[in-house]
């Protein structure tokens, strides 16, 4: 019997073994997969935005020793943005670079940022407003469980449109794309006059094609990345707003890592928004130019074309005002944008 008590001793033994190599293997997926950070943006793979995204990825992975992975999803391939904040919320994804209208999901204060139209005259007033205006946006997406890792812009939305466009009347005479995410920004546009047409991003170039729409607001970036200009080959340059946007985390997959590496990971961040900011910024006139020598018309901004357009704009902002933008927020960047003005007139 001794030889059959060792057989069953050993053989415990190594069930005992086996069980804790399974219980450990788990134990290192789940930590694992609670490093790994998926991460959603509708930006063009390929773009200088994906590539910063990219470098990102490798100086978090540097920094944690490879422990943190940053799996990027580009072209808008979990869907436009309100599907993206969606995703979020379930933590099918824990990360996303959104712009604005996609922010204001989560925190509607972020489209003061972005949703008053000729309300910036120049990218400083915009640095301005969003100095001043972030901290408190940060805290308010902080409260909803969302940590931003950094802020960014890709540049001036200018009208890109089938016909020459000039005035706002000819505008209004085109079928135009609105973001269907956002049935308040639909609603304004059609009281204002406009042919709004609801669609989602990823549908701006075959609906340009099939005539579904005729005219879409667009950063040029985006705009010669997804080849519009083929479609709409006209553009109306105007600083129509600018495309803000910021890249955000969920808090409880941001809290599971160590302080310390957070920090330096966050700083990385930082970064990474600088770099896209001046990128965007600089690559949105030069791909005006790309897209004029393959056939893109621009329709010059005058004084008499800016000032027609800021009278249509502001028309629509009792409408803005507290319905897209919350109050608070839409008279705070009003008044930053006063207050900058006044200090540059000194």
């Amino acid at each position: 019997m001794k030889p059959f008590k060792c057989m069953h001793r050993v053989l415990v033994g190594a069930l005992h073994v086996a069980l804790g190599l399974i219980v450990f293997g788990m134990l290192g997926t789940q930590s694992r997969a609670a490093d790994r950070i998926k991460l959603a943006t509708l930006a063009p793979t390929g773009s200088t935005y994906h590539k910063s995204l990219l470098n990102l990825k490798d100086a978090w992975k540097k920094l944690s020793n490879g422990a943190v992975d940053l799996v990027v999803y580009a072209d808008g391939k979990l869907g436009g943005e309100a599907d993206t904040v969606s995703l979020m919320n379930v933590n099918s994804i824990q990360a996303a670079m959104l712009t604005g209208v996609g922010l204001a999901e989560i925190e509607p204060g972020v489209a003061g940022l972005q949703s008053i139209p000729m309300g910036f005259r120049n990218f400083e007033e915009v640095n301005y407003v969003g100095d001043k205006l972030r901290p408190m946006l940060e805290e308010r997406l902080a409260g909803k469980g969302f940590v931003v890792l950094f802020w960014s812009d890709a540049g001036w939305v200018r009208f890109f449109s089938k016909k020459p466009v000039a005035h706002p009347d000819d505008l209004k005479k085109l079928k135009l794309f609105t973001w269907a995410g956002s049935p308040d920004q639909v609603q304004i546009y059609k009281s204002a006059g406009f042919n709004a047409t609801p669609l989602e991003t990823a549908d701006i170039l075959p609906s340009l094609q099939t005539g579904l729409i005729e005219a879409t607001p667009a950063p040029p970036v985006f705009a010669l990345a997804s080849q519009i200009d083929t479609r709409a080959p006209y553009m109306l340059e105007i600083n129509w707003a600018p495309l803000v946007g910021a890249c955000v985390v969920r808090k409880p997959a941001w809290d599971k890592l160590p302080a310390d590496l957070r920090q330096r990971m966050l700083e990385a961040a930082s970064a990474t928004g600088k770099e896209i900011k001046e990128s965007g910024r600089k690559e949105s006139e030069e791909s005006v130019r790309a897209m004029e020598k393959r056939g893109l018309k621009v329709t010059r901004m005058t004084p008499e074309l800016e000032s027609e357009w800021r009278t249509a704009a502001e028309a629509a902002y009792p409408q803005i005002r507290g319905r897209l933008v919350p109050t608070d927020i839409f008279d705070e960047a009003l008044r930053l944008i006063k207050e900058y003005r006044a200090s540059r007139s000194q």
